[in-house]
């Protein structure tokens, strides 16, 4: 559990206006903040299955708002997703790699096909 100075300090770093206590961004760091905390813990203490249901939860309401704060502000999102180190990988993502990798490899059978036949016509 944060204190109340380490709490204090996070809404600070990661409002987005005056008063803000509540947004997404501060939501997002303040829990991100929590799952360390509880990873740590866990580390020390591996039957502690009362925190590990707990650090599911927080890391399942911060998938949540990340993903709310995705769909609405994607600048935000990405800035967020920066400063707190925290991997975004979403299975379209994946699948349009894959996809681009497999266009270039087509494309390099193709040149090298191409040169193969050049090579052939010179002779």
């Amino acid at each position: 559990m944060l204190d109340k100075q380490k709490k204090d300090e996070i809404i600070k770093k990661f409002k987005t206006h005056k008063n803000d206590t509540g947004s997404p961004e501060v939501q997002i760091a303040i829990l991100t903040e929590e799952v360390k905390e509880l990873t740590e813990h866990l580390k020390l203490h591996k039957k502690d299955f009362s925190s590990r249901r707990g650090l599911i939860k927080k890391l399942n309401q911060r998938r949540r708002l990340l993903r709310y704060l995705e769909r609405e502000n994607q600048e935000s999102f990405q800035k967020l997703a920066k400063k707190l180190d925290i991997k975004i990988t979403k299975a379209t993502d994946i699948i349009e790699e894959s996809e681009k990798k497999m266009e270039e490899d087509v494309e390099k059978e193709l040149e090298e096909e191409s040169e193969e036949e050049a090579e052939q016509g010179d002779e």
